[in-house]
């Protein structure tokens, strides 16, 4: 039995559980294994691939279902089961290439398994360094009929990259869904998100509830991020971290610490033990 009515913990990773070097606090640690003894199922939701969240996921032992991609992927950590999985049209991702080509634009793509990379970048390091994700560097011609692609990106370092993520983003903003994601390991670097139309990580949450057959009332998320905003206003108890971004804060109905001092231990402990 639990002591609160909340029945699913859903956590973003970045900014939320993992500091800026990728840690997780003993004090958020032993939370989430306290909050897990005493039924609560704890589930990630992430714009992170589902290959560069296995090794947090090993460390807490979770074997429920997660929510990757900013929720255009939700499946079990070794992918027998998926609840959802929502691409980018082919016909998209050729316009998407294509247009990357014509402007110098590095453009990022990912499958359910494998990242791809025209070239080596500060984010193809980045992906090894820090996510420990092996890049798959290749031409794109033809990857929209040799792949399924779940999720572009545009990793903006400097201004040039910028201005850059802001023409792809006016071109095919009808067509396709961005969101914007940071990492306290890199806080002046933007990861531009691309994604079907319809995938956010709150609808995501409701294709998930749905099918763990938990109402989102009973649902507490915490998260930091602007991509987090659907995530929170889909949840019964929405929670921001103390590092958050402004706009999401709005949306919550409790700010916790920062990740620094884990907040989201202080948040677990409070109301769901």
């Amino acid at each position: 039995m639990t002591k609160h009515r909340y029945k699913l913990l859903v956590i973003d990773l970045d900014g939320t559980l993992l500091d800026g070097q990728g840690n997780i606090s003993a004090e958020d640690k032993e939370a989430l294994d306290k909050a897990r003894d005493s039924g609560v199922q704890v589930c990630l939701s992430t714009g992170r691939a589902l290959k560069a969240c296995l090794g947090v996921i090993d460390r807490l032992s979770l074997d429920s279902h997660h929510m990757f991609f900013d929720g255009a992927l939700i499946c079990s950590p070794d992918q027998t089961e998926e609840i959802r999985v929502q691409p980018i049209a082919k016909t998209v991702v050729r316009e998407m290439v294509e247009f990357s080509h014509l402007h110098g634009i590095n453009l990022e793509l990912y499958s359910t398994t494998r990242y791809f990379s025209e070239r080596e970048t500060w984010s193809t390091g980045a992906h090894r360094q820090f996510f420990d994700f092996e890049p798959a560097i290749m031409s794109f011609m033809d990857i929209w009929d040799q792949e399924t692609i779940i999720k572009g990106g545009l990793v903006v370092t400097d201004p040039e990259e910028e201005a850059k993520a802001e023409i792809f983003r006016r071109q095919f903003d009808d067509c396709l869904h961005f969101t914007q994601a940071r990492t306290p390991a890199y806080p002046g670097v933007i990861f531009n998100n691309i994604l079907a139309p319809d995938v956010s990580k709150g609808k995501a949450l409701e294709a998930l509830s749905l099918h763990l057959g938990i109402s989102l009332d009973e649902v507490m998320a915490v998260g930091d991020g602007t991509n987090d905003i659907s995530l929170l206003s889909t949840a019964g108890l929405a929670i921001a971290m103390g590092n958050a971004h402004d706009d999401l804060k709005k949306v919550a109905d409790h700010i916790t610490l920062d990740v620094d001092h884990s907040g989201l231990a202080a948040a677990v402990n409070r109301f769901l033990l």
